[in-house]
């Protein structure tokens, strides 16, 4: 299969992605969809951002239009799993894309807000519904969810729902699906409790498709390390991303607390930043994705619950501020940036603490991460734009930075910021020779 069209999807579906621009499939796309469409249970490996969703979500658009049966109150015909409340949202934003021209119904339900549109929403009747489990098997539990009637179900990013301790949960909702159904199973990595878990879920002719490539990082993503104390991470991140090339960035901390710290910090220095991570609510994390879309900031300082299943367009740098205990961590957070094709630009600080750490990230990817100018400090690569990145930096809104808690950020005086900026330019290597 070389065009979407080779697939011979209905043409509903057809029309909306020749209206996005889909002519040609990714590698999971092409040697799922085929499978998938074919009433085959699968079990695909691919890195993040290589268009898992469409892998699943198309040929269950497909078979649910092809069916045309009315939602019945309850009792959805498709369940996709998601071990984050983005990554289910978005996930429900591509079905509603691909399928907006089906008189289908899709939901998203997901914990850390109230339940009640969630359960009305499924009393009207939904064809899919996609979930994070804890919010699953409470509306389970209610009696709000009955999943006899399941003819399909995904379970997306299955290795970060084991890293997240979502197993038990899993293996419930599994002893609940009907024998008859077809499972599409997704991860980015194959470990043997992963096939373990997949050889429980699939049984209907399954399939194994790996797209995964001999090098675990993608290869457009240019990386660097530096090396530096722990008190100078801070000043060293501010003037990372006080340069003007840096159009989107994403910086990735070990704990919400440092999170919150990080982002604090790069206000005080007047850059538009905020941070999200699973004690903020979900309105709050939802207004700092689009607040990165839109331009309104400049910085998302992260923990881990955000490496996966956020796909922002054009995130030029991803910043590891703190290294990750789990060296496959790295490879999801610096995946990020790179997507579709792009390239983009991933640092990472290490403190003589984090040795080990980088070690283990070094011996995951197959090789050594390049060592920033001087040995230590200054950063080659982020001197110059991805050539692919865009102009989102000449489109940025002049929007004054606010606090997490809503509150707008003094600004740093002109003439303050001024003598910075020559300070800065007379000693570029002071943050680190201190």
């Amino acid at each position: 299969m070389t065009k979407f069209e080779d697939l011979s999807l209905i043409e509903p579906i057809a029309k909306a992605l020749r209206e996005a621009n889909y002519t040609t499939p990714t590698a999971i796309q092409a040697k799922t969809i085929p499978h998938a469409l074919n009433q085959r249970d699968v079990l695909g490996c691919a890195q993040t951002g290589t268009g898992k969703t469409a892998a699943f979500a198309l040929p269950i658009l497909n078979a649910l239009g092809n069916q045309n049966q009315k939602a019945v109150p309850n009792q959805p015909r498709a369940l996709v799993l998601a071990p984050t409340r983005e990554l289910a949202s978005q996930i429900e934003s591509s079905f509603a894309q691909y399928g907006q021209y089906l008189p289908l119904r899709t939901c998203v339900i997901y914990g850390g807000v109230s339940q009640h549109k969630q359960v009305r929403a499924l009393a009207r009747g939904m064809h899919i519904v996609v979930a994070t489990p804890g919010r699953l098997l409470d509306l389970i539990a209610q009696g709000h969810i009955d999943l006899s009637r399941l003819s399909f179900f995904v379970l997306d990013e299955a290795d970060r729902m084991l890293d997240m301790g979502f197993l038990p949960d899993i293996n419930r909702i599994i002893s609940m699906l009907p024998k008859q159904r077809q499972s599409l199973f997704f991860s980015a990595t194959v470990a043997p409790p992963i096939v373990k878990l997949a050889k429980k879920l699939l049984k209907n002719r399954p399939i194994g498709v790996n797209v995964t490539p001999k090098k675990t990082s993608v290869a457009k993503i240019t990386q660097e390390v530096i090396h530096t104390e722990s008190r100078n991470k801070h000043q060293l991140l501010k003037r990372l991303l006080t340069r003007s090339v840096v159009d989107r960035a994403m910086v990735f901390t070990r704990t919400k607390r440092g999170a919150n710290v990080v982002a604090q910090a790069l206000r005080d220095a007047d850059v538009a930043a905020t941070a999200i991570h699973g004690n903020k609510s979900q309105n709050a994390r939802e207004r700092a994705l689009s607040d990165l879309r839109e331009g309104k900031i400049t910085v998302l300082v992260a923990t881990d619950v955000a490496s996966r299943g956020i796909d922002i367009e054009g995130i030029t740098h991803v910043v590891n501020f703190d290294l990750p205990r789990e060296p496959e961590a790295y490879v999801h957070r610096i995946g990020r940036t790179g997507r579709a094709g792009r390239e983009g630009i991933a640092i990472a600080f290490c403190t003589p603490a984090e040795r080990s750490e980088l070690k283990a990230i070094e011996r995951l990817i197959g090789h050594k991460l390049p060592v920033g100018e001087n040995g230590a400090s200054e950063p080659t690569t982020t001197l110059q734009r991805p050539s692919n990145s865009g102009s989102h930096a000449a489109k940025k809104k002049q929007s004054r930075p606010k606090s997490d808690n809503g509150q707008t950020a003094s600004a740093q005086p002109a003439a303050r910021r001024s003598r910075h900026t020559r300070r800065r330019t007379r000693n570029p290597t002071a943050v680190a020779t201190k």
